[in-house]
């Protein structure tokens, strides 16, 4: 039997091109519901990757407000309401080369895909439809199934189980430092994709590049292979 592989692709920032919304949609909840003005989606650079409410957290401390856990579980609610709104309403660009090696790899006898993502069920799941992403061929671990968003591993860890692989024979396909260091933990390849952060915060990373367009089954292979 030929070596299987596993590919695991968040989903924010990584398969949908979808900062400039949560940024829009946070930035709408601080005001709604603290009265922040000014806020920029810069603000939310620390939170990026970590989940709902930490997202939310950055924001208003990058203002000077501390949340309480009760005030932030609420604005995450809020935030989450708002996003699914607005995807019924608005159309949401996949970034380049993703969904083309998605298929690829669904497509290869060696290969297993997994989406894991610190979004909510729901919300992740209307972000996939959002593109088009063929989630239903696919594993599917969400931050509703998982206590720890990264970078914790656990996330990552999880879907390697579900495509029975070990993680070193998985390659997390990630955007944010918090998901690089998370696939790190995990013992997984990590390819980081530029989308949101920089190379140089992506540190970490086993290979980072502009774009999935320039990474191919073969890259995955041998990235698995060489450790």
């Amino acid at each position: 039997m030929p070596p299987l592989y596993g590919l695991i692709f968040d989903v924010d920032g990584l398969i949908a091109d979808t900062e400039p919304l949560n940024a829009r949609v946070t930035i709408r909840v601080l005001k709604d519901m603290f009265g922040l003005d000014g806020v920029s989606a810069d603000d939310f650079a620390a939170g990026i990757g970590r989940g709902a409410e930490a997202y939310v957290q950055a924001g208003a401390r990058a203002h000077g407000l501390e949340l309480t856990d009760e005030q932030t579980k609420t604005a995450a609610q809020l935030r989450e309401r708002y996003l699914i709104e607005t995807l019924r309403r608005e159309p949401l660009p996949a970034f380049p080369g993703v969904l083309k090696l998605i298929q690829a790899a669904l497509d290869h006898p060696d290969f297993r895909v997994a989406i894991a993502t610190s979004a909510s069920r729901e919300l992740s799941q209307a972000i996939l439809e959002a593109v088009g992403a063929p989630y239903h061929r696919m594993a599917y671990i969400s931050g509703s199934e998982v206590k720890k968003k990264k970078p914790d591993p656990e996330l990552f860890l999880t879907a390697a189980r579900r495509m029975d692989l070990a993680p070193a024979r998985c390659v997390v396909f990630e955007d944010a430092p918090s998901g690089v260091q998370a696939a790190q933990a995990a013992g997984a390849v990590c390819i980081a994709v530029t989308n949101t952060a920089s190379a140089r915060d992506l540190f970490g990373a086993d290979l980072v590049c502009a774009s999935l367009e320039r990474i191919d089954l073969a890259t995955i292979r041998s990235l698995v292979d060489r450790r």
